[in-house]
């Protein structure tokens, strides 16, 4: 009878062992598949090897753009009228008060999207904000270029590159 109760008490162990270490790889496969998936949205630049794979990305960085942009202007919403000028660096929209063009906007998020020079033209992208970034129309999944005119909608705020 206490054989039986050793070896059974041993099996659970083993078997809580087993559990546990199955849990951790579970949680380090979900933290690495995480950070794959956020380094892909975060990434604006199209490499070589992803360029032969997907020629329309290509394409669609290649500089086309005749005007260079040369303010942000806020066209409708809490701060209609606002203009900045762009210095080449980035710029980073939301609500929080250490961004470049702080939103009063309650659909904003707190650092809601980041528009970025690459080359002659510029990019969008979300950083991971609850109401998205919408250029044109379309909610973005990735950094884009901007064209100049092209509305970008933040909540009820809308911005444009202007030459």
């Amino acid at each position: 009878m206490t054989d039986l109760s050793t070896l059974t008490a041993t099996v659970l162990r083993f078997g809580f062992l087993i559990l546990l270490w199955v849990m951790v790889f579970a949680v380090v496969a979900a933290m690495r598949r995480d950070v794959v998936i956020g380094r892909k949205a975060r990434v604006g630049t199209v490499t070589a090897r992803q360029a032969r794979k997907h020629p329309e990305l290509a394409e669609e960085q290649a500089p086309a753009a005749k005007l260079a942009a040369r303010e942000l202007v806020v066209t409708e919403g809490p701060l209609a009228g606002t203009t900045l000028e762009l210095a080449g660096t980035p710029i980073l929209l939301g609500r929080a008060q250490d961004a470049t063009l702080v939103l009063e906007d309650d659909y904003a998020s707190g650092r809601h999207a980041r528009l970025f020079p690459q080359g002659t033209r510029w990019f969008i992208e979300d950083l991971g904000s609850t109401n998205g970034t919408f250029l044109g129309g379309t909610q973005l999944t990735r950094a884009l270029p901007v064209e100049l005119g092209t509305p970008v909608r933040i909540g009820k705020t809308v911005i444009e590159l202007r030459p």
